[in-house]
């Protein structure tokens, strides 16, 4: 017999990736596709250019499957997951009245004012894509999560309440229908099928918001296990079964398995990203020096990086190089200078910001819940550096897990899919046969102990003072002309 084939597509704030797997979650092609940078038309403004996340997803296809060696014809289904947090403003038809409204734009803080006529549909980037693949107006309630939609979640639909609809600045017509995480979105458009070669008529699959999918990519399913998912927007999250009211710390968002719950800790906004940002400022000399060594320009860093102390000899980074719209006068930071620092110390100083941060976030929504826990899995792109991998299992003084494979992403959606087809009992066996460990990282005390001594005794206090001083620049650098 034929072996089936699953598609999971992961669409996220900086490329695309796409995996096809087998029904016991190994790898067999693997495509991608870079997005552009970012509109930033004026402060505060955060577009993607063009029809830019469409055409990222239809490249990325193209590329997947040109490295597939099997038979398209044995691809049973398709699994979406794509960036959460962003709005989509369609018209009539379902092109773009606008271009798609980032996560980092300022709007997105209020809800949808209606200005333009052409608007008839609002929805987010999996209803778009969804709807490019399907041409089915129907969207994942699991990525309704953030505010200003009128989702009701405990019926994982629409309130019924129009008056709540209005308060969101909505009419009940600009909504897609709403599906449930690991239910079907719509059968891929035949043009697409014969495009690429599939077979008509297969399912695409919803997921839940990004994250989400991550975790239950990562195999994520026990309490006292926590995901850091070290993506542009690094975030961390644990399983759990009941939602949560009134949280202080944390975000109760929607599972990927349907009503069940994420909880997730307090964020770093373009966390990776300020790797992206140093890697391009050193730029040419990086190229030269990685090319020399034989090395990528990441495994080239890594190996710098690994020479450097602990600690960075006193380098301290706060990674605030995009902050919360709530603290806009908060600016990144790098102190501690002298001698001794090189491009190295700062680079390990931002991977080691990055841990001290999501630690912390970590430790206040398991304080405020009341819980610990034992292991960690670490997901994204940044989680195929063994050295940040190591400095989060010195910090947190626990085993830290790496997964197999490109994506954790679309492996959630490929998880999904297998639900959906019933090829598992439910999504928890699907994870036992599917997710597989790459690398476990062990906790070195020594630097456990020094990791915290700093941790306590420095990093938690940066911005007490730093605030302050941050709060008289402001005003003097956002002057309005």
């Amino acid at each position: 017999m034929n072996k089936s084939y699953i598609i999971g597509i992961d669409n996220g704030s900086q490329s695309t990736k796409i995996i096809i797997f087998d029904t016991e979650g190994n790898e067999v092609a693997f495509g991608s596709c870079e997005l552009r940078d970012p509109l930033t038309p004026e402060p505060g403004v955060v577009v993607h250019p063009d029809d830019d996340l469409w055409d990222s997803v239809y490249t990325a296809m193209e590329n997947c499957l040109e490295n597939f060696e099997g038979d398209p014809q044995d691809i049973v289904g398709i699994g979406l997951c794509s960036i959460r947090s962003c709005r989509v403003l369609l018209q009539e038809d379902g092109s773009l009245a606008h271009p798609v409204i980032s996560w980092m734009d300022v709007r997105l803080s209020e809800a949808y004012k209606h200005e333009d006529d052409q608007v008839s549909y609002v929805t987010t980037t999996s209803g778009y894509l969804g709807l490019k693949l399907t041409g089915e107006f129907n969207d994942t309630a699991g990525n309704y999560e953030v505010s200003y939609w009128p989702l009701d979640r405990t019926t994982l639909d629409w309130t019924k309440d129009d008056t709540v609809i209005e308060a969101n600045g909505l009419r009940r017509d600009m909504l897609f229908n709403l599906v449930k995480p690991g239910e079907k979105l719509g059968s891929i458009r035949k043009e697409l099928a014969n495009h690429f070669g599939l077979k008509e008529g297969i399912p695409v699959v919803a997921t839940a918001n990004d994250k989400a999918v991550e975790v239950l990519g990562s195999g994520i399913k026990e309490e006292n296990s926590c995901m850091i998912s070290l993506g542009t927007f690094i975030s961390s999250m644990i399983f759990r079964e009941n939602d949560y009211e009134s949280a202080n710390n944390f975000f109760p968002t929607l599972s990927a398995i349907p009503f069940k719950y994420v909880y997730e800790s307090s964020g770093i906004r373009r966390g990776m990203w300020t790797v992206s940002w140093f890697k391009k400022l050193i730029g040419e000399e990086l190229v030269k020096n990685a090319s020399d060594s034989g090395l990528s320009e990441e495994e080239f860093l890594n190996q710098k990086a690994e020479e450097v102390p602990v600690g960075s000899d006193g380098l301290i980074t706060i990674l605030d190089w995009l902050t919360s719209p709530d603290t806009p006068y908060r600016k990144g930071l790098m102190i501690g200078f002298d001698e001794r620092h090189t491009k190295y110390h700062i680079y390990r100083s931002i991977l080691e910001a990055i841990a001290f941060n999501i630690k912390n976030n970590i430790d206040e929504m398991l304080n405020e819940i009341e819980s610990e826990i034992n292991e960690v899995v670490v997901t994204g792109g940044g989680a195929k550096s063994d050295v940040i991998m190591q400095i989060i299992s010195d910090l947190f003084g626990l085993p830290v897990h790496r997964r197999k494979g490109n994506s954790s992403a679309c492996l959630g959606a490929a998880i999904s899919v297998c639900n959906y087809l019933d090829m598992y009992d439910d999504f928890y066996e699907a994870i036992d046969n599917m997710v597989e460990t790459d690398a476990t990282f062990t906790p070195d005390a020594t630097n456990h102990a020094f990791y915290n001594e700093i941790n306590n005794n420095v990093v938690k206090h940066v911005r007490t003072y730093t605030d302050e001083i941050l709060k008289l620049s402001y005003p003097i650098f956002n002057r309005e002309e």
